[in-house]
């Protein structure tokens, strides 16, 4: 995997917030308050991990049933 590919794994605030289809500002409040796994700070962005979303959403799910 190439660098490039890596850097391209990780998601946006927009993107993220387009996947929970919610605003960005939700996503920097879950953020804020601990609800939201934490990102990757580079530079002013925050990245977030696909991978972890995914682990988190199944936690979310089986916390619910």
């Amino acid at each position: 995997m190439t660098l490039q590919e890596r850097i391209d794994k990780y998601l946006t605030t927009e993107e993220v917030a387009r996947r929970y289809r919610v605003a960005p500002a939700t996503i920097r409040y879950w953020r804020h308050i601990g609800y939201l796994p934490d990102g990757i700070k580079r530079g002013r962005r925050v990245l977030h991990d696909p991978d972890v979303l995914d682990e988190w959403d199944a936690r979310q799910a089986g916390a619910a049933a």
